[in-house]
């Protein structure tokens, strides 16, 4: 994925009862605890905020950003490894005995040009193939920094009240599904301590307070595929003399359609997009070469490798239709879906929604995931038992006043993306550090 827009459906809240031993948590008074803290550290956290939102950088260019990260953890008392991956960060933090615990955030911003007209909207341009371009964090990752960083704080003003080791992970290039394999390739788990648990949040288009937590699969798989088709380039007056890759090209595009239409199951999530179809300079030329981008998405490895293989069958059949050489296939990247850990979810229901009341809702894991992408599963993948959340950023009353007007919200990655910081990212925090103590807390005497 390029993007995490996941949707906070309506889902059956499930009031679930807390397994034995799931925690020693005085859940009143730890998320009373937790105000505390936010209340005295809030502005700190607001100006960090700003600060990131108005200076995005792209993937793996993270480097003012992981130094402001950093900077702040070494503060709090954590050890800090810094260029992790590229630009990524990893930052321990060791309180006795007890599991290691993993709590991440992305750094990375997007290439496009934020309109929201805040007094700290950014107006950072970057190098964008090339050429200067606009960046800007319409996705909300500043906020997922700010909760990281607030979740460190409160977490830290309590460790008389749990035991373990916290790892909080600063993750380059989220927007390319790169950075967690970057980390993971340069030893993020044999470097440093393997997380027993993990957990993260992402903000959405849906009611500031709300969290979301989805059992089984969360996000969808993804692919970004590169399609070179070979032709032979000539005169647009002499076509028997050529091979014309835009014609083998554009049966492509509808030609691979059928995998979705007739080898996918019916009732299985599955999508090929061809999003860019590159090909000659003028009219009355062939070109030699037409170069597609695809994005493939899917819930489970059978449909992923179902869709790979028949992108792959189809260009190569409609290349050897039009008498071409093969095609060149190039899977330029890609990750597995997102899914939480069943015992984990159901565990974490039963305390925030005793901390937090009705805005936690819990879908179960029959229910659908989300289409977008999320390269947190390359940490679920190495065996990381996980929760991913989801939480609301938008007024209520912004809300219901789109929807009297007839107007689709502005979701993740509109140029008019804009939670509002403090109640989203006090709810980022209150659900993290909560998360954690659920599996770290000392038993109550």
């Amino acid at each position: 994925m390029k993007a995490f827009a996941l949707a906070l459906v309506a889902g059956t809240a499930t009031t679930l009862a807390t397994p034995a031993g799931a925690t020693d948590l005085d859940v009143k008074a730890t998320t009373h605890a937790i105000d505390a803290v936010l209340d005295r550290d809030y502005p700190q956290l607001d100006s960090l905020y700003k600060d990131i939102h108005a200076h995005p950088e792209l993937g793996f260019h993270e480097t003012r950003t992981a130094a402001l990260l950093a900077a702040k953890m070494r503060k709090l008392g954590f050890s800090v490894t810094e260029k992790v991956g590229g630009t990524g960060i990893v930052a321990l933090y060791r309180n006795g005995p007890g599991p290691t615990v993993l709590v991440r955030t992305e750094m990375d911003a997007l290439p496009m040009e934020e309109k929201t007209g805040l007094p700290y909207a950014s107006r950072q341009q970057q190098l964008i193939d090339g050429k200067p371009g606009f960046v800007a964090h319409s996705c909300g990752h500043d906020a997922h920094m700010a909760w990281w960083v607030g979740t460190a704080e409160a977490l830290l003003a309590m460790k008389d009240q749990w035991s373990g080791t916290l790892m909080f992970i600063g993750q380059p290039s989220e927007e390319t599904v790169g950075g967690a394999k970057a980390m993971l390739d340069d030893g993020l788990f044999t470097r440093f301590p393997k997380p027993d648990y993990g957990f993260a949040a992402h903000v959405g288009p849906a009611p500031i307070g709300s969290v979301v937590i989805k059992d089984g699969v969360v996000t969808s798989a993804s692919d970004a595929l590169q399609i070179i088709f070979k032709g032979r380039g000539g005169h647009g007056s002499m076509p028997s003399a050529t091979i014309d890759p835009i014609v083998i090209g554009a049966h492509f595009v509808s030609d691979v359609q059928s995998v979705i239409s007739r080898e996918k199951d019916a009732g299985a999530f599955g999508v090929i997009t061809v999003g860019s179809f590159q090909a000659g300079t003028v009219g009355n030329i062939i070109p030699n070469e037409a170069e597609l981008k695809l994005s493939l998405r899917s819930f489970t490895p059978e449909v992923r490798q179902l869709l790979l293989d028949g992108v792959t069958r189809t260009a190569n059949a409609d290349a050897a239709m039009a008498r071409a050489r093969p095609p060149e296939i190039r899977h330029l990247e890609g990750t597995s879906a997102v899914r939480n850990d069943h015992d984990l979810s159901t565990r974490a229901d039963a305390l925030l929604g005793q901390a937090m009341g009705k805005g936690v809702t819990f879908i179960s894991a029959s229910a659908p995931g989300g289409a977008p992408s999320e390269d947190y599963s390359q940490f679920i993948d190495a065996g990381v038992p996980s929760v991913f959340f989801a939480i609301g950023g938008y007024d209520p009353a912004m809300i219901a006043d789109y929807k009297a007007r007839g107007i689709p919200l502005p979701v993740n990655h509109s140029p008019l993306f804009a939670p509002v910081p403090e109640p989203t990212i006090r709810t980022g925090v209150k659900v993290l550090a909560l998360s954690v103590l659920m599996v770290t807390a000392k038993p109550r005497p």
